[in-house]
């Protein structure tokens, strides 16, 4: 796995044994060259950070910082040692996501999520990212949530939440969210 473009463009990243199902080079290429210009300048939370390359990916392209959210310490190490390794700076928080998202903290301008795939004995996380008011308050005005999932699930529905676009990638399916206004 490597960084695609940017500023640290082809350094190759470690993943976490055994803790983190790394997106694919071909998936975080189409993400980033969907999300265009959204990404310098921008404020990046990482969620269910794995190895970090998500975030790391949008420090290459430009983004003004980023902060990572992992709760498995080998995995904080892991993407300290890629932020090294690429030569950009990002805040790792060894952390439960939803305790993370009750602290609050923000605003972001880009989340991206990429919590473990929804099985059968296994909780929704990309669902439940979703539910009341923590994800909406760390987010932007005109902020922008990135789900990762798989490809074979339904989208999550979730009430002030607008789906923008979603795209397939092999096993795994990108979800674009955007915040409803507040009525």
């Amino acid at each position: 796995m490597r960084i695609i473009a940017g500023s640290s463009g082809g350094i190759r990243l470690q993943v976490p044994e055994r803790v983190a199902r790394p997106s694919t080079d071909r998936l975080r290429e189409a993400l980033f060259a969907i999300l265009g210009e959204v990404v310098p300048g921008a404020r990046v939370l990482d969620l269910f950070a794995g190895s970090g390359a998500l975030g790391i990916e949008a420090l290459s392209r430009g983004a003004a910082e980023a902060r990572f959210v992992e709760e498995n310490a080998s995995a904080c190490e892991v993407i300290r040692a890629n932020l090294s390794r690429a030569r950009l700076a990002g805040t790792v928080v060894k952390s439960d996501v939803f305790a993370f998202l009750r602290r609050g903290g923000g605003p972001f301008d880009l989340v991206v999520a990429d919590p473990p795939y929804a099985r059968p004995g296994r909780a929704d996380l990309a669902g439940r990212l979703l539910e009341g008011e923590g994800l909406r308050s760390l987010l932007a005005a005109g902020g922008l949530v990135v789900i990762e999932v798989e490809s074979e699930r339904d989208a999550p529905e979730a009430p002030g939440w607008t789906l923008a676009d979603r795209r397939v990638y092999g096993s795994s399916a990108i979800l674009f969210y955007e915040a409803e206004a507040a009525s």
